[in-house]
């Protein structure tokens, strides 16, 4: 399965509204899960098995509730039994079909 999360705290305390230090603190754990992953302006991208995945994103979560007294947590999910490497597969397909509309 792929899960694509955004994760941040609000309640911070910070003038400017920023929440990068905590955003790293959750791609921090996404990285040392061992899962595939990709992070990009708006969401991470974990590839994996529902528990592994769905572990990962408990902690990524609990680590970002360091940061303030509230925590926005926002989830989308791609169940696709007997599929692994779609992190990667899915964005070779479209390629692949744009490739071809010329």
């Amino acid at each position: 399965m792929l899960v694509a999360f955004s994760v941040a705290p609000s309640g911070t305390g910070n003038t400017d509204g920023s929440v990068h230090d905590a955003v790293a603190a959750a791609v921090r754990v996404v990285r040392a899960s061992g899962l595939a992953n990709r992070t990009d302006s708006m969401f991470t991208t974990i590839e994996g098995e529902w528990d592994e995945v769905f572990a990962v994103i408990k902690e990524a979560t609990e680590v970002v509730g360091e940061y303030g007294s509230r925590v926005s947590l926002v989830l989308k999910a791609d169940i696709r039994p007997g599929y692994t490497g779609e992190l990667t597969a899915k964005l070779d397909r479209l390629d692949a079909a744009l490739d071809n509309d010329g």
